[in-house]
């Protein structure tokens, strides 16, 4: 998708419809500096509030995603390629949040191991020492959760038994036995436990 070319179309519907930047915020509950990078191709709608943002230019998302009005004999096939790439660029920034997941842990382990060596082999009054390990263990845990989160809503997980691929609640991941990204979990489709693996894609 051209985000240029969609930010060009999303201020020329605007315009036609006789909204300022600042209109069109106020109807959608955002601010105009959000409508200011859509229209100058720096960021994209939010999925939650594109169906809103068309509703009150009069355009389809079709038209949106494609930066142009889709004409009726194009139309199935431009939709299925926005479709496509939706899920391409889902795939790229899940991928992208997995590699941050490695990042949080590797980062606040580091950072526990180290204030709990600062506290056992540097001079100090036993209660700073005692501080540094519990705001170790803080850091520790705290990074622990958004690792865990990001690793629960980036791509999915594919039981063994029927193939079915989807997104699990936060408590399933977190009480569920893990060698790695691998996760011993009930499938919601088939009811069945078993082994299942990280995937990014849904099919």
């Amino acid at each position: 998708m051209d985000q240029v070319k969609i930010g060009r179309f999303i201020a020329k519907c605007r315009k036609k419809t006789n909204l300022t930047q600042m209109q069109l915020a106020e109807k959608l509950n955002i601010t105009d500096r959000a409508v200011s990078k859509w229209e100058t191709g720096k960021a994209m709608p939010d999925s939650s509030i594109m169906l809103d943002l068309c509703d009150v230019l009069g355009i389809s998302v079709n038209d949106l995603l494609c930066g142009e009005v889709v004409a009726m004999d194009n139309y199935n096939k431009e939709l299925e390629n926005n479709l496509l790439d939706m899920i391409k660029q889902k795939e790229q920034a899940d991928k992208r949040l997995l590699s941050v997941e490695v990042f949080i842990g590797i980062t606040a382990t580091i950072v526990l191991f180290a204030l709990i060596f600062v506290a056992a082999f540097i001079q100090m009054e036993t209660w700073l020492k005692i501080s540094l390990i519990v705001f170790g263990f803080i850091l520790f845990l705290a990074g622990c959760f958004y690792a865990l989160r990001i690793e629960q809503v980036a791509g999915y997980y594919e039981c063994k038994h029927c193939k079915h691929r989807y997104v699990p609640t936060y408590k399933a991941v977190n009480m569920a036995m893990h060698m790695g990204r691998t996760r011993y979990m009930l499938c919601p489709q088939c009811g069945k436990k078993s082994w299942q693996k990280k995937v990014l894609s849904k099919d």
